[in-house]
C-alpha cells in the first residue's frame, strides 16, 4: 500500500536513476519524504525498462532519457555524467523543469549558482538565468560544510586539504575493480588483468591522481577543490588541494589545515562546529575517539574530528573530517537544494 500520509505536489525526474548515485537520490527523495506526486527514473537507451525501487513498495521502470519530454516536470535530479547533462540538462530546462545538476559540467558557469544548503542557500535565488543549479564535487560538498562556521568565525586565509577517496567517487565500475582485483590477489591473480578504471592497482595501494593532469601538474579534481570552493564560500580564499584514490568503496576522508585571519583555538572551533549545521563532532583524544569512512557510510551528516591546533603558523588549525560521498556528497545535497527550492521558491504543494 501506498504511504498516503506523504506530501504530495511535485513532478520529479531522476537522471542517471541506475547509477550509484541515481538510486541514492531515489532513496534520498523517500526517506526524507519529499513532496512528490510522480517520479519518473530516466537513464541511457540500454537501461531502458530496468527496474529501480523508489521506497518501500514503489518500483520504477526507467525510460529513455533521450526520447524523454520534460514538459510537465517540476524538478530534476540530475546525475548522468558530464557529456550526458550538457546535452539534456539544459533541454530540461527549456521544458520549465528545474534542473540540479550533480555533474561537473555547469559548476564554474557565473550563470549557475554552486550550492551547498548549509553554506550558501541564497544561492538558490539565480536558478532563473538558466534553470540550472548546480551540485559541488563531492570532496568541496564535505570540506566546505565544515569550513562555513569556522570561517564566519575566525575568516579563513588559506586551507591545505589531503584527501583520501573512496572508488564509489569513479562509479559501480571503480568500486568492482576494486573488488574484483581484492579477490584477485588472494587468488594469485595479477592486479594488471583486473585493471582498467584506475591508472594502477588500486587494491592495497594509494594512487595520488583523480581526474586528468592539468599543465601546472594539478590534477582536475584538485583544481575543481580550489575553484568550487571559492565559489560557493569566499574567493578570497587561497586553496591548496592533494586528492588521492584509495581502496575503501564508500565514504571520503579529508585533512584538511587552514590559516585564519583571527586568533583560533581548538577549543573554540570544537565548540562552534558542534553548533553548525549538518556536522557531527566525534573528537576524544583516546583510542577509537574518532569517525572513519566506514562509520560515515549511510550517514547524513559531516563528521570532524582529531581537532587540534597548528602551531607552526600564528592562527592555524587542523582536523579530519569524513563523509559518505554517496550521500551528503552527491544524492543529499542534491535533494536539500530541492527542498530549500520548493519551500523557499517554487512554493509547497
Amino acid at each position: 500500500m501506498p504511504d498516503t500520509s506523504r506530501k504530495r505536489g511535485y513532478t520529479v525526474a531522476v537522471i542517471g536513476a541506475t547509477g550509484n548515485v541515481g538510486r541514492e537520490i531515489l532513496q534520498t527523495l523517500w526517506d526524507r519524504k519529499f513532496p512528490v506526486d510522480k517520479v519518473i527514473a530516466l537513464a541511457s537507451q540500454r537501461s531502458i525498462g530496468q527496474e529501480v525501487s523508489f521506497g518501500e513498495d514503489e518500483v520504477l521502470k526507467v525510460q529513455n532519457l533521450e526520447t524523454f519530454d520534460f514538459k510537465g516536470v517540476d524538478i530534476a535530479l540530475s546525475s548522468p555524467g558530464a557529456k550526458v547533462s550538457a546535452i539534456h540538462s539544459p533541454r530540461a530546462a527549456a521544458a520549465g523543469c528545474v534542473v540540479i545538476d550533480n555533474t561537473s559540467h555547469f559548476r564554474m558557469d557565473p550563470d549557475v549558482p554552486l550550492v551547498v544548503p548549509e553554506v550558501n542557500p541564497q544561492a538558490i535565488a539565480r536558478y532563473k538565468k538558466k534553470g540550472i543549479i548546480a551540485n559541488p564535487n563531492c570532496s568541496t560538498i564535505q570540506m566546505v560544510t565544515a569550513l562555513k562556521p569556522l570561517h564566519d568565525a575566525f575568516k579563513i586565509k588559506r586551507v591545505v586539504v589531503s584527501t583520501y577517496q573512496s572508488t564509489s567517487g569513479g562509479g559501480k565500475a571503480a568500486m568492482d575493480e576494486l573488488f574484483n582485483q581484492t579477490k584477485g590477489i588472494y587468488a594469485n591473480q595479477a592486479p594488471s588483468e583486473t585493471k582498467s578504471i584506475f591508472t594502477k592497482q588500486i587494491a592495497f595501494n594509494v594512487i595520488p591522481h583523480i581526474d586528468v593532469f592539468l599543465d601546472d601538474g594539478a590534477t582536475k579534481e584538485e583544481w575543481k577543490m580550489t575553484a568550487e570552493t571559492r565559489k560557493i564560500l569566499d574567493p578570497e580564499i587561497k586553496v591548496h588541494a592533494n586528492c588521492a584514490r584509495v581502496p575503501t568503496f564508500i565514504g571520503h576522508a579529508e585533512y584538511i589545515n587552514i590559516e585564519t585571519e583571527k586568533p583560533i583555538t581548538d577549543a573554540a572551533a570544537r565548540e562552534i562546529l558542534r553548533h553548525a549545521p549538518g556536522i557531527s563532532v566525534v573528537d576524544h583524544r583516546a583510542n577509537e575517539g574518532y569517525a572513519t569512512p566506514a562509520e560515515c557510510a549511510g550517514e547524513d551528516a559531516v563528521f570532524v574530528s582529531r581537532i587540534r591546533k597548528d602551531h607552526s603558523v600564528e592562527n592555524g588549525l587542523s582536523f579530519w573530517c569524513v563523509s559518505d560521498n554517496l550521500r551528503k556528497g552527491a544524492a543529499l545535497n542534491a535533494v536539500q537544494i530541492a527542498e530549500v527550492l520548493v519551500r523557499e521558491y517554487l512554493g509547497v504543494a
